[in-house]
């Protein structure tokens, strides 16, 4: 099974860069890991927004899209537990 292309949005890398450096250490393995499983154990879906998945990576997020045919990870938001879910415009 071929690795899947890891895309991540400007919002999304902008998020990262700003974490703390053990969380953004954590959470780009978290992102790093979804080239090989884009549906790791413990993933889950977002309601009301159909295609997009959520990871944990500690009290961070990772919301994302898995385009099987194009075999991409589309990576759209990264943020706190806390905040990441209030105004999302997926």
């Amino acid at each position: 099974m071929a690795a899947y292309e890891v895309v991540i949005a400007s919002q999304a890398r902008r998020a990262l860069g700003r974490l703390d450096s053990p969380a953004r250490k954590a959470v780009a393995g978290v992102i790093s890991a979804l080239a090989a499983d884009p549906r790791p154990p413990g993933v889950r879906a977002l309601k009301g927004y159909r295609p997009y998945l959520r990871v944990r990576s500690g009290d961070y997020r990772v919301i994302y899209a898995v385009d099987d045919a194009a075999r991409k990870v589309r990576v759209v938001v990264v943020g706190h537990r806390r905040v990441v879910y209030r105004n999302l415009e997926l």
